[in-house]
């Protein structure tokens, strides 16, 4: 069994959703308007390499913890609002335990608009078949809660918050977020692949293929930022 994580990123773009019409948002100008909270996180100097994270407010960046960690090297730097901000790590997981990080950079660097906003993660329990909608700098996708019972056996039991595999639907560090209510259900971690299926005489049956997205959930994004820390 083989659980790849995915670190191929886009390159840099940051863009916010504007409501052009007086009527009612529609939906893709709803899902447009996530891509305000997402960020990429880069080495100092800048550097080609980059990963994504979450603006939740007051400062606060949230990414998996790999992301931090690759960009440790040379310190953090998020880019946000079109600007290239320092962080300082508060609090450091690990891909094999809890793969987040918590960063705080300067809000006064922030425009008012940006730093007013806020993006809670979700207080409700997930459920399989949820809607959710997938955003980094670059896009937006839609995907669902992806049942546990269609993973490859053997998937460790905290692996089991997923969505269905596309590569549209970001890599390490995007953020997962309600379909129906403004919160942020979680953070890509990690690839998961069902590899070839082997025959008793060593033979193997088909490919290694990409089955779903494992995504840190909301409930464990609350208890891993650490205490005293508001936004």
């Amino acid at each position: 069994m083989r659980f790849a994580t995915s670190l191929h990123f886009g390159v840099i773009a940051v863009a916010v959703a504007v409501a052009v019409s007086a009527g009612p948002a529609r939906p893709q100008d709803t899902d447009d308007s996530l891509r305000l909270y997402t960020v990429h996180i880069s080495r100092t100097p800048l550097h080609h390499w980059s990963g994504n994270g979450v603006f939740l407010g007051g400062g606060i960046i949230i990414t998996a913890a790999h992301i931090a960690a690759s960009a440790m090297s040379k310190k953090p730097l998020v880019e946000i609002a079109g600007k290239n901000l320092s962080a300082e790590v508060l609090r450091q997981g690990d891909l094999n335990d809890v793969d987040l990080a918590i960063l705080s950079i300067d809000e006064s660097q922030l425009p008012v608009s940006l730093a007013l906003r806020r993006m809670p993660p979700c207080q409700e329990p997930l459920w399989v078949g949820e809607p959710v909608i997938v955003a980094t700098p670059e896009g937006v996708a839609r995907s669902y809660i992806m049942s546990p019972q269609l993973l490859p056996p053997g998937v460790p039991d905290k692996l089991q918050t997923v969505i269905p595999y596309a590569p549209e639907t970001g890599n390490s560090g995007s953020g997962v977020f309600a379909a129906n209510k403004k919160c942020l259900l979680g953070i890509i971690s990690q690839k998961i692949s069902r590899d070839p299926i082997r025959q008793k005489n060593a033979l193997e049956i088909g490919e290694t293929y990409d089955v779903a997205k494992y995504f840190v959930p909301a409930s464990t994004i609350a208890d891993f930022i650490p205490p005293g820390v508001r936004f």
